[in-house]
């Protein structure tokens, strides 16, 4: 999978979530390919810090700019500062998320319900709407919009509703935005993930609630993977589209019974 080197020269990148986790790796995996990459998230110190980092191993230009993605006068001050600074976007990462504690589903609170959706959710949606703006109008038209559905897009773990709910949701805006895109040269895809090892996952080490009910340790992979696996679905020409990819680990308990 690996790509020529220097394929993102000249294109620019906005990855949301991209100060730490999924998000960094894929930050840092397109600035190495040459891209100018904007990080986004809610906590100014981590995302600096990261832009920095990311920075000065690559010699690219990374930019860190504040944002909750599911606060929409928030994600328009976003792409007006994309649309001042570099004019255009070629690729669009809605990779920006959040999780509630694994608890019964009756147990979920209305506001922990709203907060997951409007991170997961509308935020990839207000920023597909701001990108198809942008990318419809750039010249040369059109640009790539890659969505993190995670494993949960297709299966889900117990006590997991609010989180699964958002996933599966992604899959549909994913088809539907490839669907309207078609016309405006905007391809777009989806890449479910299956326990890469970040904070998050953590705990998948010491054991996790499985289906059956018994609590077992799952293997998790570097983020690495999954980072080369969004380099490659970038690389490619917008005549061409990924529409899905899982990279997970190969023993994790997705595929069958148990």
């Amino acid at each position: 999978m690996a790509q020529a080197k220097g394929s993102g020269e000249g294109r620019i990148a906005l990855v949301t979530g991209g100060g730490t986790g999924v998000g960094r790796g894929i930050a840092q995996a397109l600035s190495t390919e040459g891209y100018s990459v904007v990080i986004t998230g809610r906590r100014p110190n981590v995302l600096e810090a990261a832009a920095g980092e990311i920075g000065g191993l690559t010699g690219n230009i990374v930019r860190a700019v504040v944002c909750d993605v599911g606060n929409p006068d928030q994600v328009a001050a976003l792409f007006a500062a994309v649309r001042a600074e570099f004019a255009r976007l070629d690729l669009l990462v809605n990779n920006a998320g959040s999780n509630v504690p694994p608890v019964p589903l009756e147990e979920v609170t209305f506001e922990q319900w709203n907060g997951i959706v409007a991170a997961n959710l509308t935020g990839a949606f207000l920023c597909t709407q701001h990108a198809f703006r942008l990318m419809k109008a750039q010249t040369p038209r059109g640009g790539r919009i890659i969505n993190n559905g995670s494993i949960s897009a297709q299966t889900p773990r117990p006590n997991s509703a609010p989180y699964t709910a958002t996933k599966h949701a992604i899959t549909g805006l994913t088809k539907s935005t490839a669907l309207d895109g078609r016309m405006h040269d905007i391809a777009c895809g989806q890449i479910d993930i299956g326990n890469a090892a970040t904070d998050m996952t953590a705990r998948m080490s010491t054991g996790v609630l499985q289906a059956n009910g018994e609590v077992a340790a799952e293997p998790t992979i570097p983020i690495e993977h999954i980072a080369e696996a969004v380099v490659y679905m970038a690389s490619l020409p917008l005549s061409a589209n990924v529409l899905t990819m899982t990279v997970m680990a190969t023993r994790m308990p997705l595929v069958g019974r148990g």
